[in-house]
Parts: structure tokens; C-alpha cells; sequence
């Protein structure tokens, strides 16, 4: 009975994983002799260039291979059978998401002599009706940086959709395949479920640094059963791992008014044209290679890391035109500034109704049709001792004009902004036996930006201030259990936190103890409708 429930969760395991989602690639092909009859039972071995790790397998009675489960990279492929001369084939790419087929043709000869061939795989698809593109990292880090496409950050691996026949993005990550909806695509990273599930334009904020992609594949049509619950596009991403050669570098994208033309057919008042302040940094560092711990490990062949660390700091200022707030006479009850003296109509007494009149409540009468008539403030001025207390002390917090002399359009709405991303992320390979390997990454992206901005200073401002963290873990297993059985499975979490809220200054703000308003609903300065507006 024990043996069977053992059988029956084996079968259970390997149908759950027959469906796993996976960044892996797949070489495959027929090994044959020179008149083109296939060989059986040949020796199929294929090494990592990089890594050096080695895959086995034997060709099938029908002359037939496959490995699977291959991170991306270039491969030797070797194959080895007694009366044959050996073959061994280098240079090939293996791509995310994608199968290779490389046919093999053995001479007879003596295992000794071999024939050497460094070609690339045929990229003639005959193994998939998928229709896909490739992008490799050294290519999205040779692309000028993309300020221009999405909502500003860092790099966006997104954005490169535009490389792709018949896919576009516009806007913050709006992005059409095939002329499908633009909340229609998904997005898989290391075989990880990795949309944002909140709002799909937000993805960004919870991908890899662009410097930690080591390839990505966007699959256009007739995906992969493995691939389902998509229409418009399938990103499959696949991290950069590190290799038996030590690699580091270091990078800066910088911005600044200094170096900035100026705007035509403007005066910043000294005979030059205007630069408005804008001070963008995005750089950080990438390293991997072995894990190596003098004296006591040596990971060559076996244990390996990629490192990436990516800071992006956005600093300008914003302008956005120009509103409205009260006047020194305004704030102590004289609205004289603003009559017009344009009549608007008549009253129910017959007087003229002049535009901007402000009217007294507390000469409210009732004539004999039960209306109610009310009599102007005398000189459209309000008496200091009925201007509530509570309103006096509002009035502290909002800005004395910049423009003089104006009643209305009288303040410039100019507002700093700010926007600071952090992006660790981490990768880890071990090849724990010739047939099983191991790999771990994980990332998180913090952000911290204004949003909403109105041009109006704490805490009578309506801006946010978003501290946002995407998380991102991945865990890989593959082993091969025989030459024509592959066990992959793999587990992973995303978490994405957008708590898109007022600052503390605004919302802890004491408005009981600093204006005397007790026992409003909430906390926080009051929010204040329509200042600004003319």
C-alpha cells in the first residue's frame, strides 16, 4: 500500500510540473550516418560554454535527441559513437523560451579522429509554429536610454517591445501585440509569474534591473500549450548568471540643465534661453563569476553568482502654470479687488445682481413669497471680527501671491519633484551533481516618488507620496533522471505594496491643536477643494 500512494504522488508530482512555466531553452535533432540511416544509442553530450556544466543523453532507436531545461547561453554540442569518427559542434545559442535543432552527421572513422564544425543553429523554426523575437542584454544595454517612453524611472526591459515586428508601447507601459488590448500581454521572469496584478502598467515596478537581463523573448502567436492565459504578447525573461570567467563593470545615464539646450524663443532674464532645473542620475554596478572563498571553496564548474545593484534619482521641478490665492486685503476680509461692477441680472427685490458680490448671511429676511433676500457686504468687505477663527488660521498655511499687484493668476505653480528607485537583485547557480542543478533570484525594487503634485507647498498640498516595494524570488530545480527524463520544477513569490497615500506632514498634521477643528471624520489637514482655480 505504501509503495502505491508513493507511486500515486509521483505521478501526481510529475503531471504538476508536465504544466511548469519555464525561461529554459531546448536542443534538439536526428544523429544519422553519411547515407543518411540514423544511429541509435549514440552519445549525446552538451557543455556550457560558460559555465562548463555537461548534459547527456543518447539518441533514441529512430536516431533522435533532445535536451532540455537549458539556461540561455552558447553550447558545444558533442556525439560519440564506436565506428564513427567523433563530432563536435560549438558556438551554438540557445534563447529563452525557444528549441534549437541541430542535425547531426557522423563519418566512419575511428573514435580518435573527430570533425569540428563552429556554426550557430539553424534559425529556421521547424520544431514550434510559435511566432517569437530575441533581444539579448548586450544588445537592450547598447539602446540609448528610453526617458522617453514609459513614466520615467530606470530602465524599462519593457520597453524594447518596440524592437518587435508588430508590437508597440506608448505611453506608460500601454503595450499592443498584433493589434490586441494593451492590458492583454503577461509577463513570465525566470519561469515566475510576473505582471503586476494591481495595475499592468505598473509592471515595471516590479521587473529586473535592464543591466540583469540576460535575454528576453516576446512570443507574438500560437503559444506553447505551457503557455496559456495570454493574447497580446508573452514576455519570458531569463536572468544573468555568472560563469567561469569573472565579469564586472559599472555604469552612469545622467541629465542636467547645464548640458540641456535651451528652450526656444525664451529669456531666462540674464539673455540666454531657459533651462528649466532637471537633475536625473541612473547608474550602479553588476558583477559574477564563480564563488570562490580562498582556502576554502573553489565554485568553478559549479557554484556561480550575478550581482546587480541599480540606483535611479529623478530631481527637477515641474511647472505647472499659474493659480489663484488671497491677497493681502483678501485675507483680512476686503473683496473690493474683485467687483467688476458687470451686472448679472436682478435680485428678488429687483436690485442688480453684480458679479462677484459677497452677501451677508446675517441680513436674511423672507419677503411675502417666502423668498430670501440677503444684503451685500457693505464695500464687498468683510468685517475682521466675523471672519471665522478657523479659517484666520488656514490662511497661514496657504502662500502670499507671487505675482503683485494681481487678484486672480496671481501665484506661479512651480513644484519640485522627486522620484528615487533602488534595485538590488541576485542570482545564484549550483550544479550540485553531473545530472541536477540548482537556481535561486531574487530582487526588490523600492520607490519612492511624488504624485499628484498641485504646486502648493505642506500641508495644504493634495501630492502623494507613494513608498512602493516589488519583490521578486525564484526557485529552480532540474535534474535528469535519465537519458529521456527530465524532472524541472520550480516555485517563486511576487509581492508588490503601493500604499499611494499623503505624506506625514500632511496626514499626521494636528489639526485640532493647530487650527481648532474638533471632531472631523480623519486626521490630516483639511482638504481643501478649488484653491487655485480662478
Amino acid at each position: 500500500m505504501r509503495k502505491l500512494r508513493l507511486l500515486i504522488g509521483a505521478l501526481v508530482l510529475l503531471t504538476t510540473f508536465a504544466f511548469a512555466q519555464s525561461d529554459r531553452g531546448t536542443i534538439t535533432g536526428t544523429v544519422v550516418d553519411s547515407s543518411g540511416a540514423v544511429v541509435p544509442g549514440a552519445k549525446v553530450v552538451l557543455t556550457n560554454s560558460g559555465t562548463g556544466i555537461r548534459q547527456e543523453t543518447t539518441t533514441t532507436p529512430t536516431g533522435n535527441y533532445a535536451i532540455a531545461s537549458l539556461s540561455v547561453g552558447r553550447y558545444t554540442l558533442s556525439v560519440e559513437q564506436p565506428g564513427f569518427a567523433g563530432y563536435e559542434q560549438s558556438n551554438i545559442l540557445v534563447q529563452v523560451a525557444e528549441t534549437a535543432r541541430v542535425d547531426v552527421t557522423l563519418q566512419v572513422g575511428q573514435s580518435t579522429q573527430s570533425v569540428e564544425v563552429s556554426a550557430d543553429a539553424s534559425m529556421l523554426k521547424t520544431e514550434s509554429a510559435e511566432q517569437s523575437s530575441s533581444i539579448g542584454g548586450d544588445t537592450i544595454n547598447t539602446l540609448p536610454m528610453n526617458y522617453g517612453i514609459g513614466a520615467g524611472a530606470l530602465r524599462n526591459p519593457l520597453a524594447f517591445v518596440n524592437l518587435t515586428p508588430g508590437s508597440m508601447m506608448t505611453g506608460w507601459n500601454t503595450i499592443n501585440v498584433n493589434g490586441l488590448p494593451g492590458d492583454s500581454f503577461r509577463i513570465l521572469f525566470e519561469g515566475q509569474e510576473s505582471n503586476n496584478g494591481l495595475d499592468g502598467r505598473a509592471s515595471d515596478e516590479v521587473q529586473p534591473s535592464v543591466e540583469a537581463v540576460q535575454q528576453f523573448t516576446l512570443q507574438t502567436s500560437n503559444f506553447a500549450a505551457e503557455f496559456g492565459q495570454v493574447a497580446g504578447g508573452l514576455f519570458n525573461f531569463t536572468a544573468r548568471s555568472g560563469t567561469n570567467q569573472i565579469h564586472g563593470g559599472a555604469y552612469v545615464y545622467a541629465t542636467n540643465e547645464d548640458l540641456n539646450a535651451g528652450i526656444p524663443y525664451t529669456n531666462d532674464g540674464q539673455g540666454h534661453h531657459a533651462r528649466p532645473f532637471e537633475r536625473r542620475f541612473d547608474g550602479g554596478v553588476s558583477f559574477g563569476g564563480p564563488v570562490y572563498i580562498p582556502k576554502v571553496y573553489n565554485g568553478k564548474n559549479r557554484t556561480f553568482f550575478f550581482f546587480n545593484y541599480e540606483k535611479y534619482r529623478d530631481h527637477s521641478q515641474t511647472n505647472l502654470g499659474v493659480g489663484t490665492v488671497p491677497t493681502d486685503a483678501m485675507r483680512a476680509g476686503n473683496f473690493s479687488g474683485i467687483l467688476t461692477n458687470r451686472n448679472l441680472g436682478t435680485d428678488f427685490a429687483g436690485r442688480a445682481i453684480l458679479e462677484n458680490t459677497i452677501y451677508d448671511p446675517a441680513t436674511t429676511v423672507t419677503d411675502s413669497s417666502g423668498r430670501y433676500v440677503l444684503q451685500p457686504f457693505p464695500g464687498n468687505a468683510i468685517p475682521q471680527a466675523r471672519i471665522d477663527p478657523v479659517t484666520l488660521k488656514i490662511l497661514k498655511y496657504i502662500p502670499e501671491p507671487t505675482v503683485a499687484g494681481a487678484v486672480a493668476n496671481n501665484y506661479a505653480l512651480v513644484t519640485p519633484f522627486h522620484k528615487v528607485q533602488d534595485l538590488p537583485s541576485v542570482k545564484i547557480d549550483e550544479n550540485l551533481t553531473a545530472a541536477a542543478r540548482l537556481s535561486f533570484y531574487f530582487a526588490k525594487e523600492i520607490t519612492d516618488k511624488d504624485v499628484g503634485q498641485d504646486g502648493f507647498p505642506d500641508p495644504i498640498s493634495i501630492r502623494r507620496a507613494p513608498h512602493i516595494q516589488g519583490t521578486n524570488a525564484r526557485l529552480n530545480f532540474d535534474d535528469t533522471l535519465s537519458p529521456h527524463l527530465l524532472l524541472h520544477m520550480g516555485a517563486g513569490v511576487q509581492r508588490y505594496v503601493n500604499p499611494d497615500s499623503s505624506p506625514a506632514v500632511n496626514t499626521s498634521f494636528d489639526e485640532a491643536g493647530l487650527l481648532g477643528i474638533v471632531g472631523a471624520p480623519g486626521t490630516g489637514f483639511p482638504r481643501l477643494s478649488g484653491v487655485g482655480n480662478n
